[in-house]
């Protein structure tokens, strides 16, 4: 399996890269997200996908990104087309914050996806939010405090709705002033 390439583009579109690796050049399919970050040089988490029919490489600039993906192509009736769908229209964490809302309006809003997908995407996907934020590569410690915090009202009993809507009112950035701050919101609702 090729889980990664490393190599210089050859041609580029918003979907597609041809990347030469020593001379080898591969066709990689990528999301937006990941098109808007290429550069000359680049090093792509890549997910080799055989069917009876083809051998296609899915490329992501980033692991969370790359994460998700794998875990989207899981679900019943969600293909690498959906998924990449997906990556594009949302960044990991942006998809994170839509299944922590539950926000089937959200998921909706991508190509291809009707109510019924929407729905099983977001029950086949609970608590991934938390995983996803937890995966990113940008090393985010802000996105890291906000799982361990949503974790931590979770536990006091809370909505995932509630807490959603309450960390997205807060400014702090580590755990436990984001608690805090959440609480004093919690306590208005």
């Amino acid at each position: 399996m090729i889980v990664g390439l490393k190599g210089t583009v050859q041609y580029r579109e918003p979907n597609v890269v041809h990347l030469d690796v020593h001379g080898v050049v591969y066709e990689v399919f990528i999301s937006l997200q990941t098109f808007a970050a290429l550069q000359e040089s680049v090093h792509l988490h890549t997910v080799h996908i055989v069917r009876e029919d083809a051998e296609s490489l899915y490329g992501f600039i980033s692991k969370a990104e790359k994460s998700l993906f794998e875990r989207l192509i899981k679900i019943n009736g969600v293909g690498p087309k959906v998924a990449m769908a997906i990556c594009s229209t949302y960044t990991p964490q942006q998809f994170a914050t839509v299944i922590s809302s539950n926000d089937v309006a959200g998921i909706k809003r991508v190509p291809g996806i009707g109510p019924k997908s929407a729905g099983r995407i977001l029950v086949e996907l609970n608590g991934f939010d938390t995983e996803l934020l937890e995966n990113s590569t940008n090393g985010e410690s802000h996105s890291r405090s906000r799982a361990e915090a949503t974790q931590a009202l979770e536990a006091l009993g809370f909505k995932k709705e509630q807490i959603s809507k309450a960390l997205s009112q807060c400014s702090s950035s580590d755990t436990a002033a984001l608690v805090k701050e959440a609480l004093k919101y919690l306590k208005t609702i």
